[in-house]
């Protein structure tokens, strides 16, 4: 592995920067796996067949010793857990460090997709908070919100928006959460081949890209709220000088946090004292990353007037067939032309609202479609925990459930006929449909498995 000498040269003189252990590193060929469990769906570490070792700043992170086929991992596709880097994983520090977890919060993960900080983030605030996932390119909003209905989320939504979007609702988030477009060069261990489309012009390109993003969403903020800044670049043009520039522009106070030596990281300090926190990779185990905490000292502490529309939402008859379907305490069903989403009734005037400002591409859960006097269930609500306990369901095997996802022929003859679900481990994969003759298979069929096992 070649790394840029202009790199190089350019992290000489950056708190905690070592050339001969972090060019050894690179050429060690080492490569490092971390998933981190999904609470929500009591999925129990030991599953996985392999010795897991505990990411320390994460309650639900793990190293695993190698890395293992998780497309063919049938609890992979279950949302039991999710790969995600474990530097990344810090983000848990900053959140719990900064906000009252336990309070009913407004949160805007800017820079939402795959989904790996969103989902994070769903895991750690209350079931009455609301998290907004974004993501500006559309194709990688897609992923966004499979990544989102697979972790079964009810208190989120997914909108597809340019960061300036979100200056329309001032003084409205508790949070802000901006992993900015960056580099990339805290990734070329796992991904040698973004080290070709490094370069010093890029880095300075997204300097100017990340301080335009800050500055579109900052009114967005509520007076007090926390930013959280993030890059898994190396440069210090987009990490330290960044926190620079906001104390420069914006009226906000950095935070420090508290670490353990044990872990490894870096705290590194700007020419203008502000702290962050870095990760090397010879250091910490994990891949290139930077942290950095503010809160915003000017502004409203409450957000902006929501507005009295509602959204058009099932008939009573309509209802009796959903009910079927779903736990419904405490939620509102809203129907866009036959589609059926399922809000947590006590987020319906901030979902309402959010349909009225943003570009919306998905919200609460989608429950299924009305065709006749029937609703045809959605696969979000296989993998959401709203389905009624009265739905049946069919335990499959590995080879059985390997098939299922390649929307193949299970090979099973199922206690009864209808609509039911197929799980794994006690984990739904999907739905089927139990014919007198024939199955069929509903997984989706963008999200099959195309490779032979």
């Amino acid at each position: 592995m070649q790394l840029p000498e202009p790199l190089l040269r350019s992290l000489e003189a950056v708190t905690g920067f070592d050339k001969e252990a972090f060019e050894k590193i690179h050429e060690s060929g080492e490569q490092v796996t971390s998933i981190r469990l999904n609470p929500s769906k009591n999925y129990k570490p030991q599953t996985i067949n392999q010795p897991l070792s505990a990411i320390p700043w994460t309650g639900n992170g793990y190293y695993l010793p190698t890395r293992p086929s998780f497309t063919f991992d049938p609890l992979f596709h279950a949302g039991c857990y999710y790969v995600q880097e474990a530097s990344s994983m810090f983000l848990e520090q900053a959140l719990k460090q900064t906000l009252d977890l336990s309070k009913n919060l407004k949160l805007l993960d800017l820079c939402g997709a795959p989904g790996g900080k969103s989902t994070h983030i769903h895991s750690l605030i209350t079931p009455g908070s609301l998290l907004v996932s974004n993501e500006v390119i559309r194709s990688r909003a897609n992923i966004l919100k499979e990544n989102i209905i697979k972790w079964g989320t009810e208190n989120v939504v997914v909108t597809n928006n340019d960061p300036r979007d979100f200056s329309r609702l001032e003084n409205y988030f508790d949070a802000i959460i901006v992993d900015a477009p960056c580099s990339g060069s805290g990734l070329f261990r796992r991904d040698p081949d973004t080290i070709a489309e490094w370069s010093e012009q890029n880095v300075q390109l997204c300097s100017h890209r990340q301080q335009r993003i800050l500055a579109d969403t900052w009114t967005a903020l509520k007076m007090n709220g926390i930013l959280v800044y993030s890059t898994c670049s190396y440069s210090a043009e987009e990490d330290e000088e960044i926190m620079d520039w906001m104390s420069r522009e914006l009226p906000l106070n950095n935070l420090p946090l508290t670490i353990s030596k044990d872990w490894g990281i870096v705290e590194t300090s700007s020419a203008a004292g502000n702290i962050g926190y870095r990760f090397w990779p010879d250091k910490a185990r994990g891949e290139g990353f930077f942290l950095a905490c503010f809160q915003k000292k000017e502004g409203k502490d409450n957000s902006t007037t929501l507005s009295k529309k509602r959204p058009a939402q099932v008939h009573k008859n309509e209802l009796a067939l959903v009910n079927k379907w779903i736990k419904s305490e405490d939620r509102t069903f809203i129907k866009h032309l036959n589609t059926v989403y399922a809000w947590p009734g006590s987020l319906e005037k901030e979902m309402s609202f959010l349909l009225e400002q943003l570009r919306v591409i998905y919200s609460g859960v989608l429950t299924g479609e009305l065709v006749r006097d029937k609703l045809i269930p959605s696969h979000a609500l296989a993998m959401s925990t709203l389905a009624s306990d009265t739905i049946f369901k069919t335990e499959l095997d590995l080879e059985q459930s390997i098939r299922y996802l390649q929307r193949k022929d299970i090979g099973i003859v199922p206690a009864s006929t209808g609509w039911q679900l197929v799980s794994y481990e006690g984990h739904p994969l999907g739905w089927i449909n139990v014919l007198a003759n024939r199955i069929n298979n509903y997984y989706p069929k963008e999200m099959r498995i195309l490779k032979e096992n």
